[in-house]
């Protein structure tokens, strides 16, 4: 009990000494939030982690935040299949509710309406990675971390120094799909920063494989017969898990490093339980879900004590979360500052490209900082990527707030 005390004082001094000071507004203004989602697609397995991170943070922002500001943030859930053309045909109705703010979930829905968003004045907040073809100026789709590229060469450096002993240039390959846009990207931005830094990475190959391969046995041979000394799939659940079974095919033990919508919480049960994935890393600039005793972990403790918030603890829960705490504290600076019942889409723009978000807002939820730019939709001030790693046959916290180089476009 004491816990969730704590945790409403932090609400309201979050909220602003202003906002605690007010007397309690019985009238609240009601405002729309799209939730594109995917519970049929080929995401819909982290849905049920994603869906209640995102509805946990905006209960419990409604009841301890928004009822002093007199707002209150209906969500809505919208299923996109994460496609393309389906976010697209359910768009018009989507804007036809005139939503304030949205929560996007990923490239599909991204390539359906970032380009119709200025003309729309609906920002949306995404909780994955930004993307290299979204590194244009005047973006609505604002990520909440970097690009994938930016967190695995983040992480990629931080390799070279501490694992390979720094003075010579680590050994990689990365398995990668031309089949997704994203993933292509992905492959694109990585073979760009190995040229332009040889005495950090030597890419060993870039293997192109199937969205869903059967099996990648040969190729992993040829990259490990070539010297690879670490394994990147940044990818899917599917490729992750073709190549760890090669790797056990092939009896090796060289470290694979997935990103957060793949990670060994989401492998386990598919290669054999997370022994199976001794040595191997989790790398993003999300929440690493140890069993650690952190003031993360304690805010979702709150969140499923008292707000019934029902989803494991898991890094894609932590996803929805994070998503939903940046939007409700532009909506709230936006509430401050202007009034609660003045709010629009493109106000909450220009409040997220104006306000630079203190880490401490987000619970330990972001990679620290959160700030925008017209030039860039997502975090470039001083982005950062943590770290863990599969030890003892548990996921642990290698690394936190370890820096991200600096990029140029690829």
């Amino acid at each position: 009990m004491r816990k969730l005390m704590n945790w409403t004082a932090r609400a309201v001094t979050a909220a602003g000494m202003a906002a605690a000071a007010m007397a309690p507004v019985s009238a609240q203004t009601v405002y729309q939030v799209p939730a594109l989602s995917d519970y049929s697609g080929p995401f819909a397995a982290i849905m049920p982690m994603v869906g209640p991170g995102r509805e946990g943070v905006v209960n419990w922002w409604n009841a301890e935040v928004g009822a002093k500001l007199g707002v209150k943030l209906d969500m809505k859930t919208y299923d996109t299949r994460y496609d393309t053309a389906q976010t697209a045909s359910l768009w018009p109705g989507v804007l036809a509710t005139k939503p304030l703010i949205g929560l996007s979930l990923g490239g599909p829905d991204v390539a359906a309406v970032q380009q119709r968003l200025p003309t729309d004045k609906v920002p949306m907040i995404l909780g994955s990675a930004a993307t290299g073809f979204s590194w244009r100026p005047n973006q609505w789709v604002m990520s909440t971390r970097p690009t994938f590229v930016h967190e695995f060469t983040g992480f990629v450096e931080w390799f070279q120094k501490t694992k390979a002993g720094g003075s010579r240039p680590v050994k990689v390959a990365m398995f990668t799909t031309e089949a997704s846009p994203t993933f292509a990207d992905l492959g694109k931005g990585i073979n760009a920063y190995a040229k332009a830094n040889p005495t950090k990475i030597n890419l060993v190959e870039m293997v192109y494989v199937e969205p869903q391969p059967a099996d990648v046995t040969l190729q992993l041979r040829r990259v490990l017969n070539a010297g690879a000394e670490l394994i990147l799939v940044p990818t899917n659940i599917q490729q992750a898990v073709a190549v760890k079974r090669a790797m056990q095919a092939l009896g090796k033990n060289v470290p694979m490093a997935y990103s957060i919508h793949n990670s060994p919480a989401m492998l386990q049960k598919l290669v054999g339980g997370m022994a199976a994935m001794e040595g191997d890393y989790e790398v993003h600039s999300g929440v690493i879900a140890t069993e650690e005793d952190n003031e993360t972990k304690r805010f979702y403790d709150m969140l499923v004590a008292k707000y019934g918030m029902k989803a494991p603890w898991h890094s894609l829960t932590t996803v929805g979360m994070s998503q939903a705490l940046v939007m409700v504290r532009a909506v709230e600076t936006a509430a401050r500052k202007h009034g609660g019942d003045k709010l629009t889409g493109e106000l909450l723009y220009k409040t997220l490209i104006d306000t630079n978000f203190s880490g401490k807002d987000f619970f330990g939820y972001s990679g620290g900082d959160i700030d925008y730019s017209v030039e860039a939709p997502f975090p470039t001030r001083d982005p950062r990527v943590n770290i863990g790693q599969v030890v003892g046959g548990k996921l642990t916290t290698s690394a936190t707030q370890v820096p991200v180089p600096k990029l140029a476009k690829w």
